[in-house]
């Protein structure tokens, strides 16, 4: 399971012209599913992403997590996180999930962010998406997550 996180000052999803899902300060997280993940690799990274210490105390270090600052957060699948683009010009895909076996477990990373507390927004999973985001820093962290 991959996931890129953006720290926002504020993002919104558009799908057809209509906002699904709108936050102030919080996390974008962009999560892409492969083949060997589990309900379980969902449960270990949203626990990761709640407690990453990526906002700025008072002194302006790292040292808040959302769950400390009352971010929220919004979750939009993305299978391209497994695109391999090492031959040619094409990117292959073949290392993201189908889709019935990747929103099953999309749906699991949401509920576990909501079950930690954070207030937890989604896109529409193969919906055609527009994902505006305003990047606080820019803090922007790559994680992986294995069985």
């Amino acid at each position: 399971m991959r996931a890129l996180i953006q720290r926002v000052c504020s993002a919104k999803v558009v799908v057809e012209e209509k906002t699904i899902s709108s936050i102030g300060l919080g996390l974008v997280i962009l999560l892409g599913i492969g083949h060997q993940d589990t309900a379980g690799c969902a449960q270990t990274l949203a626990e990761k992403i709640a407690h990453l210490r990526i906002f700025e105390d008072d002194a302006g270090k790292f040292n808040l997590s959302i769950q400390e600052v009352n971010g929220e957060a919004i979750v939009v699948s993305q299978f391209t996180l497994f695109a391999n683009a090492s031959k040619g010009r094409r990117p292959s895909f073949i290392e993201a999930a189908r889709p019935e076996v990747a929103a099953p477990l999309v749906d699991t990373f949401i509920e576990k962010m909501k079950g930690l507390g954070i207030k937890t927004q989604s896109g529409i999973f193969g919906a055609h998406m527009l994902v505006e985001i305003n990047n606080d820093g820019p803090v922007t962290i790559w994680l992986e997550q294995d069985d």
